[in-house]
Order: C-alpha cells, then structure tokens, then sequence
C-alpha cells in the first residue's frame, strides 16, 4: 500500500466520521425539537402559558391603580 492510498484511505474514514456526527446532529435536533413541541403543548393543555402571563400584567397593573385611585 503506497503513501496516496494511505491518504485516501483516511481521508475516507474522516468523511464517514464527519457524516456520521452530522447525522448525530440532526437527530438530537430533531429530538430537542419535539421535546420543545411537547412541553408547549403540555403547559397549553394545562393553562400555564407563560406569555399570557406576561400579556396580563399591563392589565394587572391598570386594575391596581384603579383600585389604589377609588379608595
């Protein structure tokens, strides 16, 4: 075996290595992904959305005043 096929050999090795961890990649995406899916359609199944708390608060705020204003 010559010195060129030794380089091509591990040049090879190095591009399966290389799409292997690609793959690896994708499918921990992937499955960050669907966790995220999941945790967002649990917590709107059971009403604790986060952003509707946070859209809430002016109107929270608006209701105390009024109330501090009436006393």
């Amino acid at each position: 075996m010559g010195i060129a096929d030794q380089f091509k050999d591990k040049a090879q090795d190095l591009a399966d290595q290389a799409k292997q961890k690609a793959g690896q990649g994708k499918d921990e995406a992937q499955e960050r992904g669907s966790k995220g899916r999941d945790r967002n359609r649990d917590q709107q199944q059971h009403g604790s959305d986060a952003s509707t708390g946070l859209r809430d608060r002016p109107q929270d705020a608006t209701d105390q005043a009024r109330e501090r204003f009436d006393r």
